[in-house]
């Protein structure tokens, strides 16, 4: 099994965090000549942006709170490359072998346990998700997801949260053998959705996939909290009700 691969047109965080400032729209690269055109579709991801996405609420009915702190560091563990495979279309089966291999049996078995309880993980709707997608649509703003997720746990979101059903259509990593921040990935959403990128606003909590959707055509903005990016929204053009 290889290694986690960097793309060239998503920069690592650590470059990332001088290049995207959160809770404004980031239009870089081929995004910039997108800069104030009207936006008609929004594109988001789930994983605390619509649902929020705790690993540590799957493992607490079993591991302590160091135990827990210390599985989730990625250079002790390898979760996070591990949930990098798995949004990427590998097998859950290879990546537990693969964790094993690189980080001991104890991060192996622990990882196992998160996996049998993974609808422990997502704990909720973030607060006023629901209604911006409503006033979106009633804006006649197209709504759109793409999102990192193993193919076989999304069904579990997908059941579980009603919200993901609002959207027109969806990308899920581990459907397609690609995943953010790689570009590929946007322009699959692009295409499959019928948008055009330079009238599309990406929403993501990860610095370095708000470079990956740039890379696309597609304005972005790192979501923080419901509020910010409603503003946000509203600055640009977007015709829904404001905060009062």
């Amino acid at each position: 099994m290889p290694e986690p691969i960097e793309s060239p047109n998503a920069p690592k965080d650590i470059v990332t965090a001088d290049l995207v400032a959160p809770n404004v729209i980031t239009a870089q690269g081929p995004a910039e000549q997108a800069s104030g055109l009207p936006i008609t579709d929004v594109v988001f991801d789930f994983g605390n942006v619509l649902v929020y996405w705790q690993p540590s609420a799957a493992l607490v009915s079993r591991y302590s709170p160091e135990t827990i702190n210390h599985f989730l560091d990625n250079k002790v563990s390898g979760f996070f490359d591990a949930n990098d495979f798995l949004d990427g279309g590998e097998s859950a089966e290879d990546v537990t072998a693969w964790m094993e291999r690189t980080h001991g049996h104890e991060n192996a078995e622990i990882f196992r346990f998160y996996l049998d309880h993974f609808e422990d993980s997502l704990t909720g709707v973030v607060p006023g998700a629901r209604m911006l997608i409503e006033d979106l649509k009633a804006a006649g703003i197209g709504v759109w997801g793409l999102s990192n997720w193993e193919r076989t746990m999304f069904p579990i979101a997908w059941e579980q949260f009603g919200i993901l059903h609002m959207l027109q259509d969806k990308v899920i990593s581990g459907n397609v053998h690609m995943r953010k921040p790689h570009r590929d990935i946007f322009e699959l959403a692009i295409r499959q959705f019928g948008i055009d990128s330079h009238a599309s606003l990406f929403i993501d909590d990860k610095s370095q996939n708000v470079l990956g959707a740039n890379a696309s055509g597609m304005r972005a903005f790192q979501f923080s909290d419901s509020y910010k990016l409603r503003n946000a929204l509203i600055a640009a053009g977007v015709n829904i009700p404001a905060v009062q």
